[in-house]
């Protein structure tokens, strides 16, 4: 009997948190068809847009008025058709490319700084002055950001936030 208890231990040591996850992102004991949309909280995508041409522009029920990624879906919901031409750039990558890794794997802290100079890990960036507006509730000192390519604007990343689930253009600047 003593050598049945210490491997059932260790079983149940190990089922336990298996049990207990939330697979999928659904609720426990919820439908899939009944999951709300998700926005941030977290949720990290697992690859940035393929162009911003192929998402949805405005809105949906349940959704931020700003760019963001849908959590559920892994949809990235983009910006306005109007706001367009307020990425380009005369000369790109002028003060040189971000020399980190990016993409889903490295999330980086914010320690400090605003919309028009931030900074993390000795590296500091600027959000475009279009997308000023949609990082108002950003925590400068201490949110999740992660970097992704910009397909569409060359010399801007795609900087999410992994709290609110939005997303902005932002500028190296350097370090």
């Amino acid at each position: 009997m003593k050598r049945l208890v210490l491997p059932l231990a260790v079983l149940l040591a190990f089922a336990v948190p298996v049990i207990a996850q939330n697979h999928g992102g659904h609720p426990a004991g919820g439908s899939h068809a009944a999951a709300p949309h998700k926005v941030g909280n977290g949720f990290i995508p697992s690859h940035g847009p393929q162009t911003h041409s192929a998402v949805p522009k405005q809105a949906s029920p349940g959704h931020p008025a700003a760019p963001h990624v849908d959590a559920t879906t892994g949809r990235w919901i983009g910006h306005p058709e109007a706001n367009a031409n307020a990425y380009h750039l005369d000369h790109p990558w002028e003060h040189g490319r971000f020399p980190e890794a990016i993409g889903p794997q490295h999330v980086w802290r914010l320690a400090g700084g605003g919309p028009g100079r931030f900074w993390f890990g000795g590296f500091y960036f600027s959000v475009a002055p279009a997308d000023v507006a949609y990082c108002d509730g950003w925590l400068w000192d201490s949110d999740d950001i992660v970097l992704y390519p910009d397909p569409d604007h060359p010399g801007w990343y795609l900087a999410y936030n992994v709290r609110l689930g939005i997303y902005v253009h932002v500028m190296f600047l350097g370090t």
